[in-house]
């Protein structure tokens, strides 16, 4: 593959994209993509088999959570491509880089006059409604643009995903190699911090709120908390950039109501690397009366909510140079009205949805510190993000913004095939882990240790306590659940059933050390047992 001669298309984009580094690709194969599996192995690319388009997706997505590195998925047109949509908004969502690759009709059977197998009106349309961008490569040279565009501006920019398609007879026609691996992007150079260092030097009560896009500079981040003695907030995404056990950290409770009051105690609100988007806040808007300054690799982020001062840069250079001009300083922030304030909210956490926090804090006391979290849209997983510390950010994954059910099995079996000898756990509620369980098969195949943590409280509970918050009486929130463990079993999983926090404990010992997937179903009378 490296002496020139003509190849089918699908063959070269396979070699094409082990010299740019990927190692594994996600997916399902079919007769419209066929062309694309020719030459995976002799690549020496490594191919997961989903058992879902959208098990794919989230396993591409988890993969690139955990590895930094993007994730590759390959389907087919029409419905595989559909069902990998769910996958890419989430993708889109939470600024992940994944690369869709999928087949399309050729131009020729589009629009005939009788339906063609797997035919859409606009395949490459549908896909960009939850991508950054969505092209179609109509012949070699065009295609490999479109991949190399994609790996730059996942290095370069915002990491979000991109859809490229190619038509059928194009996938299978001969082609020549793709050119070379370009160089190394040139990212931007620092900008200029001179004022935002001015304005956080004479402010008395500096407060820093860390997004998802300050997960690279954990470093800079605490140094400059240090050096400024500041508070700090994280959203969700961006749990862990703060140390734990800072005594001005007042943690992930962003999205607390009354954190708005703590906010406008504050003369500097400084913004690094997030949206404020509602999943953050759950509130209009941040509640600061004070000056804004905004950190952030996305221009269009900057131009939405409006700031004293906005910085477009990475966030590890700006903050590294912050901490290189600001001088030593106290604010006059205490470490006691922090420990007031999170208590509080703790507290708030645990009567909203009771039995969870004392899960947390044993689950937290027995699982290693550098594992990997993988959560669904759960109750369990609402408290959790809030109560649950992280020493390192990168550590806990959720499907935040656009908030997919069936996220974190299939997640989880991508960051444990990216980290395959980093703990790496899965937790989901009773209801949406049956939106992609089937995926224990491809989970039971790789033979690798996973902790599948299913809080069953035996109701979509959410659901229920909205509806009776809006005064509805409670409605389809009940379904038939199956038993849990024997499904398990069928698929050659293990599984367990723990009736106290204790046994809790020994049940996830055992899972990390047994070679393969493990569902532990937990429940809320477990917690009454201790």
């Amino acid at each position: 593959m490296t002496d020139g001669a003509m190849r089918p298309l699908g063959a070269q984009i396979s070699a094409m994209l082990k010299a740019r580094g990927v190692e594994v690709i996600f997916g399902i194969p079919g007769v419209h993509n066929v062309e694309l599996y020719r030459g995976i192995e002799e690549a020496g690319i490594t191919h997961v088999l989903a058992r879902h388009e959208q098990g794919a997706g989230f396993m591409a997505d988890g993969y690139a959570r955990a590895t930094g590195r993007p994730g590759v998925a390959y389907v087919i047109t029409g419905p595989g491509l559909t069902n990998l949509m769910t996958p890419l908004g989430q993708a889109l969502s939470d600024s992940v880089p994944v690369l869709a690759i999928s087949s399309c009709l050729d131009t020729a059977d589009l629009g005939i006059g009788r339906a063609r197998l797997h035919e859409m009106p606009d395949q490459e349309g549908a896909a960009a409604t939850v991508c950054d961008w969505s092209r179609t490569a109509q012949d070699a040279a065009t295609a490999y643009h479109l991949i190399d565009r994609a790996l730059a501006e996942f290095a370069l920019d915002r990491p979000r995903p991109k859809h490229v398609q190619l038509p059928i007879g194009v996938l299978g026609a001969p082609a020549p190699p793709p050119p070379p691996p370009p160089g190394a992007p040139i990212g931007a150079g620092a900008p200029d911090v001179t004022r935002a260092a001015a304005m956080i030097a004479a402010a008395r009560r500096p407060l820093f709120v860390f997004g998802g896009g300050a997960r690279g500079a954990t470093g800079p981040a605490r140094a400059l908390l240090a050096r400024r003695q500041a508070a700090s907030f994280t959203t969700y995404a961006g749990r862990g950039v703060v140390a734990p056990g800072d005594p001005l950290a007042f943690g992930s409770f962003l999205a607390r109501p009354d954190s708005a009051a703590v906010i406008a105690r504050a003369d500097l609100v400084v913004v690094v690397g997030s949206e404020l988007s509602e999943v953050d806040l759950w509130r209009p808007d941040l509640g600061h009366a004070c000056p804004l300054i905004r950190v952030d690799i996305d221009p269009a982020e900057l131009a939405d909510t409006p700031a004293d001062l906005a910085i477009r840069g990475d966030a590890a250079a700006v903050l590294s140079a912050l901490t290189k001009t600001l001088p030593e300083g106290n604010s006059d922030w205490t470490a006691a009205e922090v420990a007031q304030a999170r208590a509080r909210w703790r507290a708030e956490a645990d009567a909203e949805r009771p039995g969870i926090v004392p899960v947390c804090d044993a689950l937290r006391a027995v699982l290693p510190a550098e594992t990997r979290i993988y959560s669904d849209m759960t109750q369990f997983a609402y408290v959790a993000k809030e109560v649950w510390d992280l020493p390192e950010p990168g550590l806990w994954h959720h499907p935040f913004g656009f908030g997919t059910l069936g996220y974190a099995l299939p997640a989880a079996i991508g960051g444990k095939v990216g980290l395959p000898d980093v703990p790496v756990v899965a937790i989901a509620g009773d209801y949406g882990l049956q939106y992609t369980i089937q995926e224990l098969g491809t989970a039971v195949e790789l033979g690798r240790p996973l902790p599948i943590l299913l809080w069953d409280n035996g109701k979509l509970k959410e659901i229920e306590d909205s509806m009776l918050r809006s005064q509805i009486a409670p409605n389809a929130v009940v379904a038939r659940n199956p038993d849990f463990g024997a499904l398990a079993r069928a698929w050659g999983a293990a599984a367990a059933e723990p009736d106290s926090l204790d046994a809790l404990a020994g049940a996830v010992r055992d899972a990390l050390a047994h070679p393969g997937p493990t569902l532990i179903r937990m429940t809320p009378a477990m917690t009454a047992r201790g």
